[in-house]
């Protein structure tokens, strides 16, 4: 190929020919014309010298006053001992690279998880089989997702957590910030399981130290307040169907949330049972509550203000009331909150022994049973507690059904006696 010097100006008139030509420009610049079997195409090329072999690079200009000025940038790179050739491919590689980090950083800040998208995750993963799901998700849209909902995962911090808890312990429901710390910890748990964050923001904090120490309840009402709670009742404003599962929790030891999910028919009238179904049953296991004739009246009253199946339904007639309703309805009605909306029922149902909760009425029904004669393990069946000694749960498989048939008769008489005139 003929290397031929032309004038500048006399570039734009460079045609092709049947040979390739190359000219020169001056300081190793060339412009380069392909034949016209080749496609007649002009590109412009540096020629240096490196490390003592001659060598040519190819610029991207495609105009001849661009050409030269990259002509000169290659000259510099060329006196700094640098090989031109070298360095353009590695600066296309550091772009490729900045690009590639510019595309991660993209796929990352849309993949970026939201604490309201993780908390949907971690319902619909590890949750789902719950029986509290909807209480847990009642208590995060309320006093958790308000706050730190908006915030992505990675930026909470355990500051975020503790200004949640303060909150709570500030309203006084201690019991309730507990529970709450436990089930965020168990939600970012499981967003490191998922390696949704690296760390755990609250991994660091202490439930006792945070909330406060558990506490094993022993309240029990006595007779006398059992007399009291009678006659305070009718002026305590509660509903109707709540003072009969008042009286239903003491004389069959069953647990409120158990009584909440209750439908009608789960009540056998003529045999006088009431069936807890394995899927409301705190341990998981179907359990028949022998109705003695006081609690039997009560479920009676309950039929005649029921419109569905559910014996205590929500405001919709679509389901059954929160588990924490009926406990609510008597925490209200034992506050010193003289300022509250309620606030001439607010210690409408206080009693001598202090505040008192539906779980109370439980250990106090199997109290009575114990005073009256029954037996530890009739009790224990009567309360459908899972036994905590593992040979006598797995080899002690009898149901004493007759046994706690006379336990819950046995209460029942006794409470209709203890409340004798003052009962309605």
């Amino acid at each position: 190929m003929a290397i031929n010097k032309i004038k500048p100006l006399s570039f734009k008139h460079l045609k092709a020919t049947n040979e390739a030509q190359q000219i020169s420009d001056g300081n190793n610049l060339y412009i380069r014309v392909r034949s016209i079997d080749d496609g007649g195409a002009i590109s412009f090329r540096f020629r240096y010298r490196f490390d003592g072999v001659q060598k040519w690079l190819t610029l991207e200009s495609t105009e001849l006053a661009a050409a030269r000025v990259e002509r000169d940038k290659y000259t510099a790179i060329l006196k700094t001992g640098i090989d031109p050739n070298l360095e353009r491919s590695l600066q296309k590689e550091r772009i490729r690279q900045v690009q590639l980090e510019e595309q991660e950083d993209i796929i990352k800040l849309k993949a970026r998880m939201t604490v309201n998208d993780l908390f949907i995750e971690w319902c619909d993963i590890d949750l789902i089989k719950r029986k509290d799901l909807l209480e847990i998700k009642r208590m995060f849209a309320k006093d958790v997702l308000p706050d730190i909902g908006a915030l992505f995962v990675e930026d909470v911090r355990k500051g975020h957590t503790t200004l949640i808890i303060g909150k709570l312990k500030k309203r006084g429901v201690d019991h309730l910030a507990r529970n709450l710390l436990k089930l965020i910890r168990q939600m970012f748990r499981f967003a490191v399981s998922y390696d949704f964050i690296e760390f755990d923001p609250t991994a660091s904090l202490s439930i006792s130290k945070v909330t406060t120490a558990p506490t094993e309840r022993d309240r029990t009402l006595s007779e006398l307040e059992i007399r009291s709670l009678s006659r305070q009742l009718p002026n305590a404003h509660l509903l109707r169907s709540t003072e009969c599962a008042i009286w239903i929790a003491l004389s069959t030891l069953c647990r409120i949330g158990e009584l909440s999910k209750a439908k009608l028919s789960d009540i056998d009238f003529v045999a006088g049972t009431w069936v807890i179904p394995k899927e409301n049953s705190k341990n998981k296991k179907a359990h028949t509550i022998y109705l003695s004739n006081f609690a039997l009246e009560q479920f009676k009253i309950l039929v005649t203000m029921v419109k569905s199946d559910w014996l205590f339904t929500n405001r919709n007639g679509t389901s059954h009331v929160s588990e924490k309703s009926i406990t609510k309805q008597i925490g209200d009605r034992q506050t010193d909150d003289i300022l509250s909306n309620r606030s001439k029922d607010s210690q409408a149902l206080i009693l001598d022994g202090g505040k008192w909760t539906p779980h109370d009425l439980r250990r106090t029904g199997a109290t009575l049973m114990g005073d009256l004669g029954v037996a530890p393990d009739v009790i224990e069946k009567c309360s459908n507690r899972a036994d905590e000694n593992k040979v006598k749960r797995i080899y002690q498989r009898q149901k004493l059904e007759k046994e706690q048939l006379a336990a819950w008769c046995l209460l029942g008489s006794h409470l209709t006696e203890l409340l004798g005139a003052d009962w309605p």
